[in-house]
């Protein structure tokens, strides 16, 4: 074997173990203890051959002033209501973090609640979930390190922006609720963990609290745990009467949930299990009284609309207001007396009303193909906010008035790019078994279908979640070099209800793998590009994607990025929330889905003597959710494995982790060097 990249040298292990009958070699577990010195000095080593690569790239510093410019437009998050008070986020464009504002009158002058860019000088801190008090007097509000999962919760008054001394800490996966009384709110958290485990560690036997304004988080009202059951998680909201609190159940990743209440009227009131055989989902969208409405697939593969009186709960005595339709229900809201229903409609977003007895009122008449979010709001209100999204489209921000259904624009950023220069067409391939798949694409006008365009291939495929339009500045930048962009809608997604997240799961997984390799030989077929100018990505489980594709197919593409990817598929349930995956993934401990895994698992299939194709690896070091030895370890053994000339780099971002509340400039950061390394990987220099 010989390559021209002078790899750090890395120690290999003579560890392997018999699972479930199979000897399985590990030669790199070393690398999982992530704070030693030898894998601290391992990454230090790999960041400066990677740095030196990518520093390298002549166009690098062109590729970065781009991004700057088309990254520094305005951007606003979804406007909501609490005691007349109007609060929403905004980026001025280039700040790391967006600001927290709130306004008296939707004409009114914007002030400052929370600025989270004061908080660090990198801008790594990052506000996280938060929730304003009813009357809109006090922000319970969430910040994180660094990219951490982990929660650090403060509360403020919205008036002055002073913080009250209440502090909780070792909160994740959680958001607040505040009761009817303005004097406190529901959270949830975990036990606090050892030192050496904060970000490593397996993270179970989550507890639900009660926090009153001014007592000490040791003071927090435990209001409820389940000790026999460690991998159950709870999500609370009050009621927006007040009368109850209701206690969605989340069992890892699982779409099926629990969903139970509690009457808040008076002191110690049992929890009523009101769903709890977890044989659909349950999401609770308001009440009226005791007659609660529900958004669930129970009995309905594409999701309806439901309601349920407490005092006869059976399912027999339900009232079904929204059936299932032809079409996925992704979403539902119950804002003042409208149902909000976002369908999808072949991954782009239909909106229509309904009154709460379920009589269509209208259809929501939206700026063109894309996607939505928003239509949140409380019974009382009568008006709703939503957002509009596009992959030439930035975030616009409408207006909705609840009584005549008219919809105006709030707020539209504007950006130094000429939308109408670029073409976005949707076809369908079929994939290895004939299945029909939906796959965007973008490019300039006036492009050669000659088979020599740059592109770039990025997909998920996992955990019911559908890629559906979304505007992104990279995604620019990448379009004007005069790449083609390429998304398709992959099995293990939301885009066609249950039945299609089930074909992609579990052990149909190769499915999505079937599903991307036959959008990459499509678009060979069709002239928009080939093997050598062929790139593909993903991030999370779309490096999971990624690193299969690239062990199963490295003959089909030209680059490869795989980023924060769940690689070691047979140890993946032993780290932090990894656990939970098996809902998708099935477990390594048992002995079925062990085969399985192994059959596709990256890490296990990298085979040396192979000619694999130019691969960055990407990952964060305080990355909480995928944890990063997954990446270490992947890329140990592709450059060990390596038979052909192509760079294997990976790129270990410091004080970062799984890529929520990135800052700005790590972003334009990290993309500069992607599209560098694509730049050269897929021979863009005009010669």
């Amino acid at each position: 074997m010989s390559t021209p990249y002078s790899y750090p040298p890395t120690r290999r292990e003579d560890l392997t173990e018999l699972l479930h009958g199979t000897q399985v070699a590990d030669p790199y577990r070393w690398l999982e203890d992530d704070h030693s010195p030898e894998t601290e000095a391992w990454v230090k080593e790999q960041n400066m051959l990677s740095s030196t690569f990518l520093e390298g790239i002549p166009e690098r510093e062109q590729i970065r002033r781009r991004l700057t410019e088309l990254w520094d437009y305005e951007r606003f998050g979804v406007p909501f209501k609490r005691g007349g008070r109007y609060f929403f986020t905004h980026n001025d464009g280039l700040q790391n973090q967006a600001v927290l504002y709130w306004l008296d009158a939707l004409d009114g002058e914007p002030r400052l609640l929370l600025d989270p860019n004061t908080l660090s000088s990198d801008g790594t801190v990052a506000l996280g979930p938060y929730a304003v008090s009813r009357d809109g007097q006090y922000l319970a509000y969430s910040l994180s390190a660094a990219g951490s999962d982990w929660q650090e919760w403060h509360v403020r008054r919205v008036e002055t922006g002073e913080d009250l001394p209440d502090q909780i800490q070792w909160a994740k996966f959680t958001g607040a609720s505040w009761t009817d009384d303005n004097l406190g709110f529901y959270y949830s958290r975990y036990d606090a963990p050892a030192t050496d485990q904060a970000y490593k560690g397996a993270n179970y036997y989550q507890k639900l609290y009660y926090h009153r304004l001014g007592s000490p988080q040791a003071e927090d009202i435990l209001v409820y745990e389940r000790p026999d059951q460690k991998e159950w998680g709870f999500s609370a909201e009050v009621s927006d009467d007040g009368r109850y609190l209701i206690i969605s159940v989340w069992h890892g990743t699982h779409q099926e949930n629990g969903l139970f209440y509690q009457e808040l009227g008076a002191p110690g009131t049992p929890v009523v299990e009101l769903f709890s055989q977890f044989d659909a989902t349950y999401e609770y969208l308001g009440n009226d009284g005791p007659r609660f409405y529900f958004l669930t697939n129970h009995d309905a593969p594409l999701q309806r609309v439901i309601a349920v009186d407490l005092d006869h709960p059976q399912p027999e005595d339900w009232t079904e207001l929204i059936p299932q339709g032809s079409e996925p229900l992704q979403s539902a809201a119950l804002t003042g007396s409208t149902l909000f229903v976002v369908y999808l409609h072949d991954a782009t977003s239909l909106v229509k009303t309904f009154d709460p007895q379920g009589v269509l009122l209208r259809t929501v008449e939206l700026p063109g193909l894309g996607s939505v979010a928003g239509f949140n709001g409380s019974r009382q209100d009568r008006e709703t906010f939503y957002l509009f999204t596009s992959f030439t489209t930035p975030g616009e921000i409408y207006h909705y008035n609840l009584e005549n259904g008219q919809a105006t624009l709030f707020r539209r950023p504007s950006l130094r790019f000429d939308p109408s220069q670029f073409i976005t067409e949707q076809v369908f391939y079929p994939s290895r078994d004939g299945t029909r798949v939906p796959m965007f694409i973008l490019y300039k006008k006036g492009m050669a279908r000659d088979g020599q365009n740059p592109t770039f291939l990025t997909g998920y495929g996992g955990f019911n979640i559908p890629l559906t339009p979304a505007f992104r500045p990279s995604l620019v930048v990448w379009l004007e070099m005069g790449g083609v962009f390429a998304q398709p809608n992959l099995r293990g997604g939301g885009e066609y209800g249950k039945a299609w997240h089930d074909a992609g799961k579990l052990h149909h997984k190769q499915n999505v793998f079937d599903d991307f390799i036959a959008s990459a030989e499509w678009l060979i077929a069709n002239h928009y590009t080939t093997t050598p100018r062929l790139a593909i990505e993903g991030g999370s489980n779309g490096g999971l994607l990624t690193g299969a594709c690239l062990t199963q197919r490295p003959d089909l593409f030209g680059a490869v990025v795989t980023a924060v990817g769940v690689l070691d598929m047979l140890r993946f349930h032993k780290w932090t929330i990894g656990w939970a995956w098996t809902s998708d993934y099935g477990s390594p401990d048992d002995p079925q889905d062990f085969q399985y895994l192994l059959t596709y698992s990256p890490y296990h299939n990298i085979r040396p003597g192979t000619a694999y194709p130019p691969t960055l690896i990407t990952t964060g070091d305080h990355d909480d959710r995928v944890f990063p030895a997954h990446s270490f370890k992947f890329a140990a053994a592709l450059q060990h494995a390596q038979a052909g000339p192509a760079p294997v780099l990976i790129r270990v971002d410091v004080r970062a982790g799984h890529g929520m509340g990135k800052p700005t400039a790590k972003q334009i950061e990290e993309w500069t060097d992607i599209f560098g390394f694509l730049w050269k990987s897929l021979g863009m220099a005009k010669e």
